[in-house]
């Protein structure tokens, strides 16, 4: 693992998904108070230096920063990646040693997360960890993620693992990771009226003659909408059609592809590239859904419209609106 460790700990209190950093915590003599017209340190300089991150395309990434020579001589410097908390309270930490690289500028370190290291799937805040002193979060650097895009998995593993460093809202790194095997990738999507046709590619298994996609309801006891799914020529390419007039009773559908008859059903994904929140920028139109009993006429306005998205996790959805 290069050196690197891992440790489950207990969520750090009173902490949020990414809150504004707080004060550096003092020592058990001191006692920090505030008093009033004093200006209150900026975020700017609490967070530590700039990170550049690069990805390779097995999935490892490294992290090169610059420090003070006296810091970067300091011994123990190392990296620390925190598990945001899950809703159970459990969060997890790894730490990585920065080493000087050679032939840069004095006081460059690197740190090296090797594809080969299990990171549970969420969100990762980086921090440095320096000798005697509190973690500080890092800022965002260059990032050469060109590797990432249109990325094949290694099939010689039972699992699949995906890291792409970003920007939080409020200017700190992050790294979003993902975990999954099998891993069915959405390919391209063609939306019209009454129907969403999806393309993909399934890595871990092969496609059969009796794989279904499937949109299950997120809330609600709805049974799913099931439909067939074609597989391609290697058996590792679907596609599929599915019609929004069933989608009607229900407003969100998570999509996943069942590989064969009896079959894990397998939660169809976006994440084989360098965008970590595909939400907001990857979008599409929404179209009409047309009623099970037929085509409504062409003076009626239609009772609802449905439209693919990508959730938060980069999973597969759609999503039906009542039109007013």
């Amino acid at each position: 693992m290069s050196g690197s460790t891992t440790e489950t700990v207990p969520p750090p209190a009173a902490t949020t998904a990414d809150s504004p950093l707080a004060p550096l915590a003092t020592t058990a003599r001191e006692k920090h108070r505030h008093n009033a017209g004093e200006p209150l340190p900026s975020q700017s300089a609490q967070r530590g230096p700039a990170v550049d991150c690069t990805a390779d395309s097995a999935g490892g990434l490294t992290f090169d920063l610059r420090l003070p020579v006296a810091e970067a001589q300091g011994g123990d410097v190392g990296l620390l990646l925190r598990r945001r908390p899950a809703l159970s309270g459990e969060t997890e930490e790894i730490r990585l040693p920065l080493t000087p690289v050679q032939e840069a500028e004095p006081g460059t370190l690197r740190a090296a997360l090797p594809s080969t290291v299990r990171m549970a799937e969420g969100r990762w805040n980086v921090f440095l960890a320096l000798p005697g002193r509190p973690p500080r979060r890092l800022a965002p650097g260059v990032n050469d993620l060109r590797s990432l895009v249109d990325r094949v998995p290694q099939e010689t593993r039972n699992w699949l693992g995906v890291r792409i460093p970003y920007a939080t809202k409020h200017g700190n790194l992050s790294v979003r990771a993902w975990m999954r095997w099998p891993h069915a990738e959405a390919g391209t999507l063609r939306v019209g009226d009454g129907a969403l046709e999806l393309a993909g590619r399934l890595y871990g298994v092969e496609v059969t003659d009796t794989a279904r996609l499937e949109a299950w309801p997120r809330r609600g006891e709805t049974e799913p909408v099931v439909v067939d799914a074609l597989a391609g020529t290697d058996l590792r390419e679907f596609t599929a059609v599915l019609p929004y007039s069933p989608l009607a009773a229900n407003r969100l559908w998570d999509l996943w592809l069942r590989p064969e008859k009896g079959a894990e059903a397998v939660r169809i994904a976006r994440i084989l590239d360098d965008v970590p929140d595909k939400k907001r920028i990857f979008t599409y139109p929404a179209h009409a859904v047309e009623p099970l009993t037929g085509p409504q006429p062409a003076n009626e306005q239609p009772t609802a419209r449905a439209k693919p998205y990508y959730t938060l996790n980069n999973d597969l959805a759609v999503r039906v609106d009542r039109v007013d």
